[in-house]
């Protein structure tokens, strides 16, 4: 088996950033509401915020070995990907996430834990995680690197693109991704235009066009 697979394929870089304009619920939705990773896997801090390309880690539980190499192989702009079984272990803090800033590693994002909060959060790196606790980690397990991964009830591809906010994380498949702004684009438009509407006094049944579906299904008003 090979472990770690170091090259990928990832999008282009002007698209990947184009893509990170709009928000994660804005690209979830544009694509078809898809790609939605689960969402209590948040920001250690809700102004951070991601794009990038998905650099995928498998580790055992409890064990951030496969976390370390990851860190010493990806390429700026990558996104570490971490599956780590779901454990609140803190696998990842400020030393590695300073390891992260010098590599220009875009963030990471885990259903593992992590700790050091304050120092990561003081360092403006994006961690985005399923738990935050103080518990120490090993370092025995080989796992794999850059392989196909079920993470967050999702599955992610190496290369896929991966946009976070403050309201979670999306994945959109790397050759999806022009088609994905072009889709979040026209609904951010779309949405401004609903809010003028708003602001010109028109109410939510008239901007959606609701009153012919609650008549169908038996609305009464007094």
């Amino acid at each position: 088996m090979i472990h770690v697979k170091t090259k990928i394929d990832r999008a282009d870089k002007d698209l990947i950033a184009e893509l990170g304009t709009f928000s994660a619920a804005t690209i979830h939705e544009a694509q078809g509401r898809k790609g939605s990773l689960h969402p209590a896997i948040k920001p250690i801090d809700r102004d951070m915020k991601f794009c990038g390309s998905a650099f995928t880690v498998k580790c055992h539980p409890r064990d951030n070995l496969m976390l370390q190499v990851a860190i010493s192989y990806a390429q700026p702009g990558d996104v570490l990907i971490v599956s780590s079984g779901d454990q609140a272990a803190g696998q990842f803090g400020d030393v590695l996430a300073n390891a992260c800033v010098a590599r220009g590693i875009t963030a990471l994002v885990t259903d593992g834990g992590v700790r050091d909060t304050r120092e990561i959060r003081e360092l403006g790196f994006p961690v985005f995680s399923k738990h935050v606790c103080i518990e120490g980690t090993v370092k025995e397990s080989l796992g794999p690197i850059n392989h196909p991964l079920v993470f967050g009830d999702q599955v992610v591809y190496p290369g896929d693109v991966v946009k976070g906010d403050c309201d979670g994380v999306v994945v959109v498949r790397r050759e999806e991704v022009a088609e994905a702004i072009e889709l979040s684009r026209a609904r951010d438009e779309a949405e401004a235009e609903y809010i003028e509407r708003y602001k010109r006094g028109e109410t939510p049944l008239e901007v959606s066009n609701l009153t012919a579906l609650l008549e169908a299904k038996g609305l009464v008003v007094e």
